[in-house]
């Protein structure tokens, strides 16, 4: 009886853990910056893997409550960064920019003025 409590126990606390790692994973994607959402997604999945054989329920739900406040903290960071967005990286693909010209292409505005 004991046992299947304890069983029960630790589902739970897998199924919590998971829940926060595609939480973390979930809301770092929402970053408008590439290298945030690279770093979010780095540090996230750097941080777990660190932990993954962790046995002690106490260090456990320590963890938790860190990766809680993370998430919080992630959340606000998120929001902020969407009112800052620049144009896309070319790593993340796609064309931006005002297309002007014959052909069509890509022309990009400097602070000081047209290239």
């Amino acid at each position: 009886m004991a046992s299947s409590a304890l069983a029960t126990a630790a589902d739970s606390s897998a199924f919590s853990v998971r829940s926060l790692y595609r939480s973390l994973l979930r809301e770092g994607n929402k970053f408008a910056n590439y290298n945030f959402r690279m770093y979010a997604r780095r540090r996230t999945r750097d941080a777990f893997h660190e932990h993954q054989h962790e046995t002690d329920p106490r260090r456990i739900q320590e963890l938790m409550q860190k990766g809680l406040k993370e998430l919080q903290m992630m959340k606000r960071q998120t929001v902020i960064s969407q009112f800052y967005q620049l144009d896309r990286l070319v790593v993340e693909g796609g064309k931006t920019g005002k297309e002007t010209g014959d052909q069509g292409g890509i022309v990009r505005q400097k602070d000081t003025g047209w290239d």
